[in-house]
């Protein structure tokens, strides 16, 4: 298949994937890519003043937090939803609805451009970049963060109880573009690739915890993200038999709890990013 056709089939998949799901991801996925807020924003330097923009805002929580360090903040979002979503939590927030490589800004408008957990969701990462940097002012930052990929861990879990209940990967679930990118080298030459300069990339790594019947209600049952999409294809009594794997393989997650080792109920799920950081 053309490059051009696989961009096109992989960000119409993106926009049926997202469809609807802006308040199961909120609950769910969104609480765990929090924890790269701070370092996102502190990578781009976005301090009072900086005059920023957040692609994939997603509920705005990297763009509450550059307003409340004091920065001017405008966000794009390709899900209608999520857009809404951002302008609830971040009243006054300039939301516009584009899809990446679309960003609807004169050129040198911003001083720093962030994206938390979007490059990867981008049919052409390599367009996208070209764009935010055209949005830069001169020495103005980039900062960029995706999971390591293939996923493990966290974006692993209900993959595996798929895999291990002996259900087919279904075939019309088309691959990430940027699934070659997902290691540090690959990604680090991707951006300098697209122009900028100083480019690094560092690995990040953090626990979340969660219950995981929650992490299982707002993650494989609401359809967020394509394990999610291929457990919501399934009968009930294989959805069932891919819960028991489920739950056999995020037992070994569980988080202690008192001097006798009994676990709360929470699990600590491994998350692993990378964080990308340029110059224009």
């Amino acid at each position: 298949m053309a490059y051009a056709a696989v961009v096109a089939d992989f960000d119409l998949y993106e926009r049926e994937l997202w469809a609807g799901r802006a308040p199961a991801y909120e609950r769910g996925f969104a609480r765990m890519t929090r924890y790269m807020v701070g370092p996102l924003l502190d990578a781009a330097s976005v301090a009072a003043g900086t005059r920023v923009l957040e692609v994939g805002t997603g509920p705005g929580f990297v763009a509450a937090e550059a307003v409340r360090r004091g920065a001017e903040v405008s966000a794009l979002d390709a899900d209608p939803d999520m857009a809404e979503t951002a302008r609830r939590n971040v009243p006054g927030l300039d939301v516009r609805v584009a899809v990446l490589p679309e960003v609807p800004f004169p050129d040198g408008t911003f001083d720093a451009v962030v994206g938390n957990f979007v490059i990867n969701h981008v049919g052409a990462p390599d367009a996208a970049l070209a764009e935010l940097r055209r949005v830069l002012r001169p020495e103005g930052r980039l900062a960029l963060s995706c999971w390591v990929m293939p996923g493990v861990g966290a974006l692993a879990v209900v993959r595996d109880a798929l895999d291990a209940a002996g259900v087919p990967w279904p075939d019309d679930i088309p691959p990430s573009p940027f699934l070659e990118y997902g290691e540090a080298m690959a990604f680090r030459r991707l951006v300098a690739e697209a122009g900028f300069a100083d480019v690094a990339v560092e690995e990040v790594t953090w626990e979340h915890v969660v219950d995981p019947e929650e992490w299982w209600e707002t993650g494989a049952l609401a359809r967020v993200g394509s394990n999610g999409v291929a457990v919501s294809r399934q009968d009930p009594a294989t959805v069932a038999r891919i819960k028991v794997e489920y739950d056999r393989l995020i037992a070994d997650y569980a988080v202690p709890d008192g001097e006798d080792g009994a676990s709360d109920g929470h699990v600590a799920l491994p998350a692993h990013a990378l964080l990308a950081s340029a110059r224009h």
